[in-house]
């Protein structure tokens, strides 16, 4: 048996932000991770965003987050399948045990599939750096790509393939990409550069089955449609993964429930980043699947390891960037909530608000507008004292 005074499972951008927290306070300590994954922590939105447009970007500088710095021994392609909480310890799938002082939880989530397609060569759940690679090296070779799914990972992939020069079609269950989240509008303008680069669309329509063989993939779409492709990317959305923790009897509700300084119901054992459910200084109990919480919440989490107890009060952002067009948001941002438009150029610059039925200010989308989420953080705060004729100019680009 190995045994660490902080132990990390799940190898991705909180266990990274984590080591270097626990660093923060702790600069002896051992740190073991434990993953999943056969590399090392590495910055997850590049596989969607810069290693498809920009041709400098480097692996080694940009990507690899390099934890090794920390002094963190690594256990790659391993998986845990139980924790022990009462002798401090947890099995890995090839029985091999490791005990801890301190335990991090930071599963993240599994991505939700396609009927009759399990993930292979030809259809990628796209969570990790090999799906990259497998598909930089199909999409390099032009060919036929699909992607189902028109959220953040779905139509990052779809804009980033497509400018390789590969033939890509975009399967999108809403009737015009991003009407999930934008207003009408301005989804149309976002939907049209995907026209504009070649994309091939396919909205309004889900996925009701598929198969595969050596050479390719071929969809049915809930109109009768079959969609043939060479590769399938499915961008759905993630499911968190709570199992260990609901086991190992911790409390799991849509996630792994923590307090504001993200310990468990055990005082050893703390959860971070995607798979964590926590309280919100400012929008209530949430959990939240984007970087900026993964790496603040991270490295929350590491100092608290090691005896910090401090609150994680960071409302965290998200943001995605789909050929010329960037955004960031705060809060929800969601078509089923009233809007507050305020464009400086209409669909190219400006902000959005969404309002809940009683007029309160939910999320903020800042379009093309940079270097503002503290100001749509203010909003959010104070969203009970602002009507929405205040809301106009509140913030510039």
């Amino acid at each position: 048996m190995t045994d660490y005074r902080y132990l990390i499972v799940g190898g991705g951008m909180v266990a990274d932000a984590a080591a270097r927290g626990v660093r923060e306070l702790d600069t002896d300590g051992t740190i073991g991770v434990l993953s999943e994954d056969v590399d090392r922590p590495y910055a997850r939105p590049a596989l969607s965003k810069k290693l498809w447009t920009d041709p400098d970007f480097s692996w080694d500088e940009k990507v690899d987050l390099h934890t090794e710095e920390t002094g963190a021994e690594f256990l790659l392609g391993t998986r845990v399948v139980s924790i022990d909480r009462a002798t401090k310890t947890v099995t890995t799938a090839d029985g091999a045990t490791h005990g801890y002082e301190q335990l991090l939880i930071a599963t993240g989530g599994k991505p939700r599939g396609l009927p009759g397609l399990e993930p292979s060569d030809r259809v990628l759940d796209y969570r990790s750096a090999a799906d990259y690679r497998r598909l930089r090296t199909l999409a390099d070779a032009g060919v036929h790509v699909v992607v189902v799914g028109g959220g953040y990972i779905g139509t990052e992939i779809a804009a980033g393939v497509v400018q390789t020069g590969a033939r890509v079609t975009l399967v999108d269950p809403d009737e015009v990409v991003g009407g999930a989240m934008f207003p009408d509008d301005l989804a149309r303008a976002f939907q049209q550069r995907f026209v504009d680069h070649g994309v091939e669309l396919r909205t309004g329509r889900r996925v009701t089955e598929g198969s595969q063989t050596a050479d390719g993939v071929t969809l049915t779409l809930d109109d009768g449609s079959e969609v043939e492709a060479d590769a399938v990317v499915v961008g759905l959305g993630i499911e968190p993964v709570t199992g260990l923790a609901a086991d190992a009897g911790l409390t799991v509700d849509d996630g792994i429930v923590v307090s504001s300084t993200l310990v468990t119901d055990d005082p050893a054992v703390f959860a971070a980043g995607d798979v964590a459910r926590y309280p919100d200084r400012i929008l209530g109990t949430r959990r939240v699947e984007h970087v900026d919480n993964a790496q603040q919440q991270g490295r929350q989490a590491g100092r608290n390891l090691a005896d910090a107890d401090e609150t994680y009060d960071h409302t965290p952002m998200y943001y995605s960037n789909v050929f010329d067009m960037g955004y960031e948001a705060v809060g929800t941002v969601s078509a089923d909530l009233r809007t507050v438009e305020d464009w400086q150029d209409p669909t190219v610059t400006g902000v959005v608000y969404y309002l809940d039925d009683d007029d309160t200010v939910r999320g903020v989308l800042l379009w093309n507008v940079s270097d503002k989420t503290d100001e749509a953080r203010k909003v959010l705060a104070e969203a009970n004292a602002i009507t929405p004729d205040m809301l106009p100019g509140r913030i510039t680009a």
